[in-house]
């Protein structure tokens, strides 16, 4: 009998680490993004080895084979050093379209727009740089840990004449921005720095606040919003060829950045969030600072629009679950992620999110805000005791019905324990105590289902016209036909919804759709779980057979 043939291939039970090559094999699998950086700088071949092929070498030396993420975006061996590039080579390619001293003399700007371009390529090359102090622990074979603030990696390497070095992940990371001040030295010499503000004052400073994330106050920062619109595109695009390759990688992790700099920047200028000022987007009182929602929403969402960034999310509930989960934002409670506030002069509550801390927003404007001496959260007053025929005493205790949900009838007669019967006809929730009712779906959902079901959620608040949902015994009543309405074919829907299991079901192998009048004719819909609707309490609803993956 034959022998088994030897395996022609090993697996190491340790980490093989990453090779220390040199920088000219390093760049060699850059060399066609290398190519189209020159090609679009478009000057001779000194001048682009001297401007940008020597900043190249340099920023190489920095980030050598790094990932840029552990397991998210350009998380491959090299990822940090391609995504450098290509955000740089894409912010190169956008200052086509801009003039950056536009009032200016012709001379003026002839002189300055050169280094308006070559100071947003460098921008886009170190946008990542903070990541080599604050994301990674780099050693040697013997454990010797690489010190990223004094030298560069590869000049590290060289010393400790290291053949491979190793990678270690710092835990529960805080991306700070600003650490890519303390690396930029690495890479950027002082000479680039003198060119870059030689007949101007506005240069550098652009530059490095771009490079930290903090908003030039009272301008416009072209070069960042290049920057941060070539980033945006480049992680897009980089998700989505993973997820063809190698399954689905974790969307939304990049998107914190932009909208925490779009929540800062519409702090530090917009008229409608000076905070504490009549009908204001942000309100600042003794219990934190508190920004009204959707409200908010709408504000950022058009602001990342005008900036043209790829792969933002549109609706409130996605940008909610993002700083929620970034913890940008704090929820009111285990089933509430939104505060219920009153601000002086308002009629009645609003809806609000809650900063976890006012200095996400409010740090550097100058003059500080004052702080209302009041709370500014609303709590309702405990509701009456209900007036209906007392509890037999031999009946089990359940847990009680919410006050809002009129809907639901309770036990007639002797019949205490008989399962709640569903309505022939819905009425809505606004007649009964405040509350504020917005949809809390998974971060997965279909965002044109999403924004569907949001809207249509979002009519049960006072103030948003007459409501097209209803609650039955089982959840939140939607007609069909409001996906219909707003662009969104019905099969996608349920197949969206179903999905992501927040249906509920008439039987668990039934259809997930339902029939009840609705508006005095015979309707087909869908039940929500009320559990994804804040607002609503889940314990007031009768259990139902759900929609299961």
């Amino acid at each position: 009998m034959a022998a088994p043939p030897t395996p022609t291939t090993t697996y190491s039970a340790s980490d093989p680490g990453f090779a220390a090559l040199p920088l000219d094999e390093l760049l060699t699998g850059e060399a066609d993004l290398i190519a189209r950086i020159k090609l679009c700088y478009g000057t001779d071949r000194n001048s682009f080895e001297r401007d940008v092929l020597t900043l190249v070498r340099r920023y190489a030396a920095c980030v050598h084979l790094l990932p840029a993420t552990a397991d998210n975006y350009f998380s491959k061996p090299g990822g940090l050093l391609r995504l450098g590039l290509e955000t740089a080579f894409f912010s190169l390619q956008g200052t086509d379209a801009h003039i950056f001293s536009g009032r200016m003399s012709i001379s003026a700007r002839r002189q300055l727009e050169p280094r308006w371009r070559h100071a947003t390529f460098i921008a886009g090359l170190c946008c990542e740089l903070h990541r080599l102090m604050s994301h990674v622990i780099v050693t040697d074979a013997a454990g010797e840990a690489w010190p990223a603030f004094l030298m560069p990696l590869a000049d590290w390497l060289a010393a400790q004449r290291a053949e491979r070095y190793f990678l270690r992940w710092r835990p529960q990371a805080v991306e700070a921005r600003g650490l890519g001040l303390f690396a930029l030295p690495l890479v950027v010499p002082p000479a680039v720095m003198a060119d870059l503000s030689e007949g101007n004052s506005v240069i550098v400073p652009h530059l490095l606040a771009s490079i930290s994330g903090i908003p030039v106050y009272r301008e416009h920062n072209i070069l960042d919003e290049l920057v941060r619109r070539s980033l945006a595109l480049v992680i897009d695009r980089n998700l989505a060829a993973s997820a063809d390759r190698y399954g689905t990688p974790q969307y939304g992790s990049h998107l914190e950045r932009y909208l925490v700099d779009a929540l800062r920047r519409l702090a530090s200028w917009h008229p409608a969030w000076i905070s504490n000022r009549e009908k204001s987007r942000l309100w600042l009182g003794q219990d934190g600072l508190f920004l009204v929602w959707p409200g908010g929403a709408e504000d950022v969402c058009q602001l990342l629009e005008s900036d043209q960034l790829a792969g933002i999310p549109k609706a409130p509930e996605t940008m909610l679950e993002i700083l929620l989960a970034a913890g940008v934002f704090e929820a009111a409670g285990a089933e509430r992620s939104t505060w219920s506030i009153l601000p002086p002069g308002a009629k009645t509550p609003l809806e609000a999110a809650k900063f976890s801390t006012p200095a996400i927003v409010l740090a550097g404007i100058d003059p500080p805000p004052e702080t209302l001496p009041q709370a500014l959260e609303f709590k309702p007053p405990p509701a009456p005791a209900s007036a209906g025929p007392p509890t037999p005493p031999s009946a089990p205790t359940s847990a009680p019905v919410h006050p809002q949900l009129s809907l639901i009838p309770p036990p007639a007669g002797d019949d205490a324990n008989a399962a709640p019967v569903e309505e022939d006809s819905c009425s809505s929730l606004r007649a009964s105590a405040p509350s504020t009712f917005a949809l809390q779906a998974p971060l997965r959902l279909n965002p044109l289902v999403r924004d569907a079901l949001a809207n249509a959620v979002r009519t049960l608040n006072e103030g948003m016209g007459p409501p097209i949902v209803c609650t039955v015994a089982e959840g939140l009543f939607v007609p069909l036909d409001e996906f219909v309405r707003r662009g969104v074919q019905p099969s996608l829907a349920m197949r969206a919804l179903c999905e992501t299991s927040i249906l509920v079901k008439q039987a668990p192998d039934g259809p997930p759709t339902h029939s009840r009048e609705f508006n005095g004719q015979q309707t087909i819909g869908i039940v929500l779980d009320p559990r994804y609707v804040s607002g609503l309490d889940p314990a007031a609803f009768a259990a139902s057979p759900k929609e299961n993956n």
